[in-house]
C-alpha cells in the first residue's frame, strides 16, 4: 500500500516542472579508425512560478542525451526573486563569450526577449522582462549567462540603502 501512495507524489513532481529541449547537436571524437558520434542535448527545466534549471549533457543517442540533461538541469534549480511578474533590478553577466543583459519591465510589456533567453524567462516565471543578447550567440554560453544572471539577482527586501545624515 505504500508503494502505492509513493507513486503519484513522484509523478506529481515530475509534473511540476516543465521541459524544453532547446537543441540537440551530434558532436564527433575523432579516433584511430575514424570518427565517433555522440548527441548533446541542452535542456531548460522550470516550473513557471520562480525556478529554473540548465542542463546540458552528452549521450550515445538523442534520447538519453535530453534525459541526461535533463537530469542535472532539475538538479541545478535555482530561485528567481519576482516581484510583480518582472525581476527586482537590471543585471548584465558575461559567460565565456555571451554577454546578457536583462532589465526590469512595467506590467503589461511582456518578454522583449529572443531566443533561449526568452526560455529560460518563460520557463522561469518572468512575465514582463526586456533582455539583450551581445557578443556570442551560442546557444549553451546565452542560456548559461542567462542562468547565472537571474542567479545574482538580489530581492528588494535585501537591498543595503544608506539614508544620510543630517550634520549638527
Amino acid at each position: 500500500m505504500s508503494s502505492d501512495h509513493m507513486q503519484p507524489e513522484t509523478e506529481l513532481e515530475k509534473d511540476q516542472y516543465d521541459e524544453q529541449v532547446i537543441s540537440i547537436d551530434r558532436v564527433a571524437r575523432v579516433v584511430k579508425g575514424g570518427r565517433r558520434f555522440r548527441f548533446r542535448a541542452l535542456v531548460v527545466t522550470g516550473d513557471h512560478k520562480s525556478k529554473v534549471g540548465v542542463g546540458v549533457s552528452k549521450g550515445s543517442d538523442v534520447q538519453s542525451a535530453v534525459s541526461k540533461a535533463t537530469a542535472k538541469a532539475r538538479k541545478n534549480l535555482i530561485h528567481i526573486p519576482i516581484k510583480n511578474g518582472t525581476i527586482p533590478h537590471d543585471v548584465t553577466l558575461k559567460h565565456s563569450g555571451s554577454h546578457v543583459v536583462l532589465r526590469p519591465a512595467l506590467p503589461g510589456t511582456g518578454l522583449i526577449a529572443g531566443g533561449v533567453i526568452r526560455t529560460v524567462l518563460e520557463l522561469g516565471g518572468v512575465q514582463n522582462a526586456l533582455s539583450k543578447s551581445l557578443g556570442s550567440s551560442n546557444k549553451i554560453n546565452t542560456a548559461y549567462a542567462t542562468y547565472k544572471a537571474l542567479g545574482d539577482l538580489v530581492p528588494s527586501e535585501q537591498w543595503v540603502t544608506r539614508r544620510k545624515v543630517a550634520k549638527k
